[in-house]
């Protein structure tokens, strides 16, 4: 998915949803710009649209997925019954494949871990899966590939692994170095640049 000149895209978003501008180098230059009464103090108010739009767009480029994929993913968030369809929403996107991979260190960045499952290295009860967007259930046990663990992009993988942050539905074995998912991911107490609430508005219009 192409997604265009990422420091605009979130200066515009008023978020750092790349991780290229989660550093301190973008957090500096975005400061320098306040202080000096750059464009982003003469913005106008935005209308309720544009907040939800804003919202949509940074859960969007945070999964890296498209505008047609994310829909689908609303789509169905809005048919469960008995959840919230924010909540929903976020398990649906949770629990992508190379959402999963990035979320334990397998790889640095969510678009390093769609390449890590576009090129076969990553595998899921034992078989190769090649397609970013698969959908993790319960008790699936994730695993990379015998023949890519001597790969350069799994150097220092046990040290990528612990610097983390925990999720209680995710079981890492640093040792075997696999990955099982034994739970639900849940949206209450998790720390978002988003709000999904206002997503769920979006489409609800």
């Amino acid at each position: 998915m192409k997604i265009g000149p990422k420091y605009k895209i979130a200066r515009r978003l008023g978020a750092p949803i790349f991780e290229k501008t989660q550093t301190q180098k973008f957090a500096l230059s975005e400061s320098k710009k306040g202080k000096s009464g750059g464009r982003n103090q003469r913005r106008r108010t935005k209308t309720q649209y544009g907040i939800q739009m804003a919202e949509k767009q940074k859960a969007r480029f945070t999964y890296g997925v498209s505008e047609r994929q994310f829909g689908n993913y609303v789509k169905q968030a809005m048919q469960v019954s008995g959840k919230k369809p924010s909540e929903a929403l976020f398990e649906g996107l949770e629990r992508r494949a190379d959402n999963v991979i990035y979320r334990v260190g397998f790889a640095p960045t969510r678009t390093a871990a769609r390449q890590m499952v576009s090129h076969g290295h990553i595998l899921v009860n034992g078989r190769k899966i090649t397609i970013p967007s698969y959908k993790l259930t319960d008790n699936d046990v994730i695993s990379i590939r015998e023949g890519s663990k001597e790969k350069k992009i799994f150097e220092n993988i046990d040290e990528k692994i612990a610097e983390r942050t925990e999720n209680n539905w995710l079981s890492v074995d640093v040792k075997k170095k696999t990955v099982t998912i034994q739970g639900v991911p849940t949206l209450s107490g998790t720390d978002l640049l988003f709000d999904l609430d206002v997503v769920i508005e979006f489409y609800s219009r």
